[in-house]
């Protein structure tokens, strides 16, 4: 009786709660409660979280880490930068950069590689050929000497105490390269200090062309290093005029050194993000100002 009790049970239990079936739906709806798939929003403040504690990630990390794809990741990320959360980079975010922390420069080299093209392409056009124009250290500098390049302008003379920009023109045809030695910087791979501040007293340029890390209306340009910016002093004082060159990130900071003062500034060339009412306050100085 026993028997035919415990068969009538197994004969009444419906079909898919028995037998392999069975623990493929057990397991498809553990998996299914499991996955709760988070809101974007929800999303967005775990990424800030973890960039804040790891400096920087990547798009594949994020992707990996919450199950998205990685358009879902971009989108992310883009909307954080967007909002001066995070830094866009290539492949990936960094952290809100110190304007006083003196980064290497390969890692500069992958934040707002969009906007430095087209400062450098715009800053290039405004060399003429027979000119003598110095290049400062950095990465938006270094792509004004891809522009120049790229252009195959001849007859003009490059001064420069960077290694990646005097690498850069070694082979550009019609360009001279005056290469500024002293002491090496590893973070900037540009040299500094009374050597090269030496050389300087000999030259003259028709154009400078400076990067930094900060520029603010009353503290003008500035940069993280004493004898970058020391340097960079001099640099202004044997051009004709100074163009600073710089993304909108570096806008109305300040940064430890100051390199000179606005008065000594004739043009910016930036991004259009750059804020609306600093490029009214610069034009005020009368200082041209061109967004690429």
């Amino acid at each position: 009786m026993l028997l035919g009790k415990e068969n009538k049970h197994k004969r009444n239990k419906p079909f898919w709660l028995t037998g392999p079936l069975h623990l493929l739906i057990l397991s498809g709806m553990r998996r299914t409660n499991s996955a709760n798939p988070l809101l974007p929003e929800q999303r967005r403040r775990k990424i800030l979280d973890l960039v804040e504690q790891r400096g920087q990630i990547t798009v594949r990390d994020l992707a990996n880490q919450f199950s998205v794809s990685a358009v879902t990741v971009r989108s992310d990320l883009d909307a954080l930068g967007a909002a001066g959360s995070v830094v866009r980079s290539h492949g990936g975010a960094v952290r809100q950069l110190e304007a006083t922390h003196d980064y290497p420069l390969r890692f500069k080299e992958s934040l707002h590689r969009a906007e430095k093209a087209q400062i450098g392409k715009a800053a290039a056009s405004l060399v003429q050929p027979g000119e003598v124009i110095i290049l400062d250290s950095g990465t938006t500098t270094s792509e004004i000497a891809r522009q120049l390049k790229a252009r195959a302008i001849h007859g003009i003379t490059v001064i420069s105490n960077a290694m990646n920009i005097i690498s850069e023109l070694v082979d550009a045809p019609g360009i001279s390269v005056i290469g500024i030695g002293g002491v090496l910087r590893p973070v900037s791979l540009s040299f500094v200090g009374p050597q090269a501040e030496a050389m300087l007293k000999d030259l003259h340029a028709d154009r400078l062309f400076l990067g930094v890390d900060g520029f603010d209306l009353e503290y003008g340009p500035s940069t993280p290093d004493v004898l970058e910016a020391h340097l960079n002093g001099m640099l202004m004082r044997i051009a004709r005029e100074t163009t600073v060159v710089a993304d909108f990130s570096k806008l109305g900071r300040r940064s430890v050194s100051r390199i000179g003062s606005i008065e000594q500034i004739h043009r910016l060339v930036t991004d259009t993000k750059a804020p609306p009412e600093f490029i009214k306050m610069l034009r005020a100085h009368r200082i041209e100002v061109i967004q690429a």
